[in-house]
């Protein structure tokens, strides 16, 4: 009897002892992820994602436990085989202390949210002024009056009424081209504006701010003449967007199939497609009828790959008049910051003039580019 309290005792010993050092590792990843918390929110204004808060918790607890083996190594000089016991230890500590970090994590966040919350200035305009003089960020105040590109179609009042005056944050040590980008990045990303034409000076102000967007649907995409209708058909399985297509269907309720127009695919959904056909065809095809839609090895029309790939730039094309008298008058064609497609002088037209060309009174240049480029031209 005396022999087995006596080898219980040790057993409780060394369960009390990987308890008490289970919870030493656990209020080390609690304070490492709260640590970490309170420095991102000081930083970013913003929670610390969980996954990261864990991550610094059980890393700090791995630190731990690597140097005290390594240290044990180089003063006994052996190293242990490992143990059922010290695996089941080594599993518990990880999942304890992951438990711990994200409740850390968590206390740290709510900590830094009510004291910066408390010492934070109360408008964005005292934060860029606290944090502008800290050094680490520049703040960049938008107009008052945005403008419309031209071009473009204007982007909706209510957006350009939230944009007047809203100031942006950015990091320091940026060149007047890296800030322009990144504040039309975040002007195109956070508020789907299309296109922005944006003038800065060499100390980070707005000149001149004009935004625009980008035409939707499937009619600016259409080539003059034709039209898009949605039929029930029947495509192939792997027909796409851009296939070019024959329809076909029973007329006059007989048997045999007949090619009534052609066309391309726009979408498909379910038994319903949207095809691009000529206008003068839309009448051959019945509103009740099931078309059958063939695939074609051809690709699509030249002007529909010119209206897509516009579409998707960042360039326009607009027509130019050069007036008597005006800036544009004699200038050549290799000394503007645009390309000039095509000129019309009323009696001729020429295609990609070359670079020696000089416009002429009368002439209508269309002319491809950005819209601050285009800007520069006109003024």
């Amino acid at each position: 009897m005396i022999g087995i309290v006596a080898q219980t005792e040790p057993a409780l010993e060394v369960l009390l002892d990987a308890l008490v050092r289970i919870l030493g590792f656990s209020v080390l990843a609690a304070g490492a992820a709260a640590t970490a918390a309170i420095a991102f929110r000081w930083y970013s204004a913003d929670e610390l994602a969980e996954g990261v808060g864990i991550l610094v918790g059980v890393t700090a607890v791995a630190i731990w436990l690597n140097t005290k083996t390594a240290l044990q190594d180089a003063i006994i000089g052996t190293t242990p085989l490992l143990e059922t016991e010290t695996a089941v230890y080594t599993v518990v500590v990880f999942v304890a202390s992951a438990i711990a970090a994200d409740g850390g994590r968590r206390l740290g966040d709510h900590l830094a949210r009510d004291v910066f919350s408390l010492t934070a200035p109360r408008t964005i305009d005292d934060v860029g002024q606290l944090v502008r003089s800290a050094g680490r960020v520049i703040t960049v105040e938008l107009p008052e009056t945005i403008e419309d590109v031209d071009g473009y179609d204007p982007v909706e009042s209510a957006t350009k009424a939230d944009l007047a005056g809203e100031t942006f944050l950015f990091p320091r040590r940026l060149t007047v081209a890296q800030l322009r980008e990144r504040l039309t990045r975040r002007l195109e990303r956070d508020y789907g504006i299309g296109h922005v034409d944006v003038e800065l000076t060499a100390d980070g102000e707005i000149e001149y701010l004009a935004l625009g967007s980008r035409p939707a649907g499937i009619g600016p995409t259409l080539s003059p003449g034709s039209v898009a209708v949605a039929i029930r058909g029947d495509p192939a399985a792997d027909a796409s967007p851009g296939d070019a297509v024959q329809i076909w269907t029973r007329k006059g309720g007989g048997d045999a199939l007949q090619c009534v127009a052609g066309g391309e695919l726009r979408g498909t959904a379910d038994d319903v497609a949207t095809v691009a056909v000529d206008a003068d065809d839309v009448r051959a095809l019945e509103t009740d009828a099931v078309h059958r839609l063939v695939t074609l090895p051809g690709t699509p029309e030249a002007e529909r790959e010119l209206v897509s790939a516009l579409r998707a730039a960042d360039e326009i094309v607009t027509a130019l008049t050069v007036d008597s008298g005006g800036s544009l008058e004699g200038t050549a064609i290799d000394s503007l910051p645009a390309l000039v497609l095509a000129i019309d002088g009323g009696d001729d037209a020429v295609a990609l003039p070359p670079g020696a060309h000089r416009l002429a009174a009368g002439d209508v240049a269309y002319v491809l580019g950005r819209p601050d480029a285009l800007r520069r031209i006109l003024s």
